[in-house]
């Protein structure tokens, strides 16, 4: 395998990752590592450029992650990384045709057990007591995360500005430093303007901060503040689950689908950079729907 084919190209492909693409340190490890493990199979199958491999290659390649005892989840991240980069090489005219259209993704078994009912996020919402600053933000928070469906370092990074109380959406930088708007509903409008305009100037105690969740001091909410939050507020609504606060975005995501918004939107709001992380969420709303078939339908 000569540097001029394969490896020139995934040094080529990781640098478009990270200029133009921008994505995290970590994702960009992540495809590093999956890329040179698939390069090193075509290496050992006498393959020195990646258009000699085609969809019997790269199955083979899969199911030797297999029998090595890769998950499932952690095979279908390999081919995400595989076919991200045939995409690439097409883009930019490196070879004529993508040999990973032909594979479906291995069946991963994802599920989201910590993900609540409607029921039960009203239940959870309902808990918090809005006549103490504290209360107040706790609910802010949790609604602001289940409206927007924010990852939870999103959700603890937010400016007060951040929030654009009166066109009802939040501006939020996820992974890779991408910037997205969001739109929340009038629940958490209200919840939050209540919040930032009553709650938090108490919380302040005349300081000053840039940040829109304040814990004490005038400091910024901890992730594990907002867990534990989680779990309290959990407990007291009588919900037996175990859920974090990841579970408010996953129930978001969720709820979504079921409610019949199609995936690309989803999609946008998640922040995810490929369409295939955010379709986790059309197998358990298939899921849900078969056990409501199954219970209600005459020959179910």
């Amino acid at each position: 395998m000569s540097d001029s084919s394969i490896n020139r190209l995934i040094d080529v492909y990781i640098n478009y990752l990270v200029v133009e693409k921008g994505l995290s340190a970590k994702t960009v490890e992540s495809y590093s590592r999956d890329l040179a493990r698939y390069a090193a199979h075509l290496e050992k199958s006498g393959m020195a450029h990646f258009e000699d491999a085609d969809a019997d290659a790269i199955l083979r390649h899969l199911i030797q992650l297999r029998e090595a005892g890769i998950s499932a989840r952690s095979r279908a991240r390999h081919l995400v990384s595989i076919r991200g980069f045939y995409r690439f090489l097409i883009q930019e005219q490196h070879i004529g045709h993508d040999p990973t259209r032909q594979i479906d993704f291995p069946k991963t078994g994802l599920h989201l057990p910590d993900s609540l009912s409607v029921a039960e996020i009203d239940q959870l919402l309902r808990i918090p007591d809005t006549h103490i600053p504290t209360g107040a933000r706790n609910a802010a928070m949790m609604e602001l995360m289940y409206a927007a469906g924010l990852r939870v370092s999103e959700l603890i990074d937010l400016k007060a500005h951040d929030v654009n109380i009166e066109a009802c959406f939040v501006r939020t930088t996820g992974k890779g430093a991408k910037e997205r708007v969001v739109p929340i509903g009038e629940r958490a409008k209200v919840t939050v303007e209540y919040y930032l305009n009553v709650m938090r100037p108490v919380l302040l105690s005349g300081r000053t901060s840039p940040f829109l969740f304040i814990a004490r001091a005038g400091q910024p909410m901890t992730r594990q503040g907002f867990w534990k939050i989680i779990q309290k507020y959990a407990k007291t609504a009588g919900i037996q689950k175990k859920i974090t606060p990841h579970s408010l975005r996953h129930s978001f995501a969720s709820h979504l689908v079921e409610g019949g918004a199609d995936l690309r939107s989803v999609q946008i709001m998640l922040g995810h950079s490929d369409i295939t992380t955010t379709q986790i969420y059309t197998h358990v709303a298939r899921d849900r729907l078969k056990k409501v078939h199954d219970a209600f339908h005459p020959r179910g």
